[in-house]
Formats: structure tokens, C-alpha cells, sequence
């Protein structure tokens, strides 16, 4: 793990924040429905996520390539369907 790769964490993180802050209640809604229907497809496909293993792995302090790359792709997915639900970039792939 390099430096470039925190710090594009840090961005995406920081623009993840953005669209939030941004994001009307209505559009919160909706972005919130829409993550927890690409989880429940997850998790018909490819069986149960344990939440308490994710939840450690968010409180984890230790950053290791797997711990970075599955922040920064539920960051990723974060942002895909916030800019989906506000309209800023037509459809965005999540």
C-alpha cells in the first residue's frame, strides 16, 4: 500500500462526504434503498455477509491491500449511486 493510494481513499472518501452533504433527504432515501438492494442481490448470489466481520473491518486500524481495496469499493459504490439518485451525471455503473 502506497501513499497515493491512501490519499485517493482520502478523496474518494472526502467526495463521498460531499454528495452526502449535498444530497437532498429524499435523495438519502433513495441512495439508502438502492445499497441495501445491490446487498440483498450479494447476498442471494453469493450468501450472507457477516456484519460483524465488516464492522471490525471498519474499525480495524491496520490498512492492508484487501482492507483498502473493500473500502475504497464501497466508497466507489457510494458515490456511484449518490450521483445516480441526485441526477449530476446521468447513470452512473455501481
Amino acid at each position: 500500500m502506497t501513499m497515493s493510494d491512501i490519499l485517493t481513499f482520502d478523496q474518494t472518501y472526502e467526495l463521498a462526504d460531499m454528495l452526502i452533504r449535498k444530497a437532498t433527504k429524499e435523495q438519502l432515501a433513495e441512495c439508502a434503498r438502492l445499497l441495501a438492494l445491490n446487498l440483498a442481490h450479494h447476498q442471494i448470489k453469493q450468501g450472507e455477509i457477516p456484519i460483524d466481520a465488516t464492522l471490525a473491518s471498519l474499525r480495524s486500524f491496520e490498512r492492508n491491500d484487501e482492507h483498502l481495496k473493500l473500502l475504497m469499493e464501497g466508497m466507489l459504490n457510494l458515490i456511484g449511486v449518490l450521483l445516480n439518485v441526485s441526477g449530476d451525471l446521468g447513470q452512473v455503473k455501481h
